[in-house]
């Protein structure tokens, strides 16, 4: 039951980490997110080295974004355009988070890097999440209608020189927006091994404003092309894709993501949004007890004399 990962340097059962894949395309399928920021830090947990984690989570992303792309593709909800852009901004960004990462790995901190980073990401993201889920929660039990917020990009977007017009998206703004958008994705991609679609799906609509027929088409176009060029920075670079790991990942995650869907017909938006930021609060928490608590065997290295 157990396979030997060759650059995790660690033997694994093969059926948990199957299963772990299966949770996590579950819980994508249910909450309408990649699942990358919660595949990484759950492989910490079973003990992976946290750059490996990272690295072959942006592995199974790629693979598992392909369906879904194709599939808006063809109904015609992918603005190419946009995606474009989008894809630029975020592979130069990978190639900074590919420098940063290298960098950190030579210092000898990039697993307490990627753990500190993702407690303070995930408790930011979880409190937010749960703060509008509680607030909509209150206004559908109180029998008001649950208001989202509009679209609309913001007033410095529109400054911005150098417009041009985005048909599919209905939009008439500058290319550096997206642009820089696909920087700050492509450096979380990185770094996080996260495909980046919780942060672009309301950016877009919220920030480029963006119609909202094609953002996630958009988003899973531009996720499979920056978590590649993340997977071939981090095969070439650090060396950390562990492909045996990755590929587990794709198949649980591939059937999970199917019972997901099917299971999330069965609750309401509001508790889904609310169990999804509770979610995500408990892996940010635990993540911060593996911190902080001393280990119950410490290790220390002496030098012979």
């Amino acid at each position: 039951m157990t396979v030997y990962l060759p650059i995790a340097e660690m033997s694994v059962n093969w059926l948990v980490i199957i299963l772990l894949g299966g949770g996590v395309g579950f819980l994508s399928g249910m909450f309408g997110v990649g699942g990358g920021f919660l595949t990484t830090p759950l492989l910490i947990f079973y003990g992976i080295p946290p750059s490996v984690a990272v690295a072959s989570s942006a592995t199974q992303i790629t693979g598992s974004s392909v369906s879904g792309a194709l599939a808006y593709r063809r109904r015609g909800q992918v603005d190419l355009k946009m995606g474009a852009v989008l894809v630029a901004g975020g592979i130069l960004g990978a190639g900074l988070g590919q420098i940063l990462f290298s960098w950190l790995q030579a210092q000898g901190q990039i697993d307490i890097s990627i753990s500190i980073i993702y407690v303070l990401f995930l408790g930011v993201i979880g409190g937010l999440m749960l703060k509008e889920a509680i607030t909509a929660l209150r206004q559908s039990r109180a029998g008001a209608s649950v208001r989202g917020r509009r679209r609309g990009h913001v007033a410095w977007i529109a400054a911005l020189p150098g417009r041009t017009r985005f048909y599919k998206s209905g939009l008439y703004i500058s290319p550096l927006a997206p642009l820089g958008l696909g920087v700050l994705v492509g450096v979380l991609t990185v770094i996080m091994g996260i495909g980046g679609g919780f942060i672009m799906v309301p950016a877009m609509l919220y920030v480029l404003g963006m119609a909202a027929s094609s953002v996630v088409g958009t988003s899973l176009f531009q996720i499979i092309f920056v978590t590649g060029a993340a997977t071939i920075l981090h095969a070439t670079g650090s060396k950390s894709v562990d492909i045996v790991l990755a590929l587990m990942l794709l198949v649980g995650g591939v059937a999970g993501a199917q019972l997901g869907v099917q299971a999330a017909q069965k609750l309401s938006p509001e508790k889904l949004r609310l169990a999804l930021a509770l979610l995500v609060l408990g892996v940010a928490v635990r993540l911060l007890f593996g911190l902080t608590v001393r280990p119950v065997d410490i290790f220390t290295l002496q030098v012979p004399a």
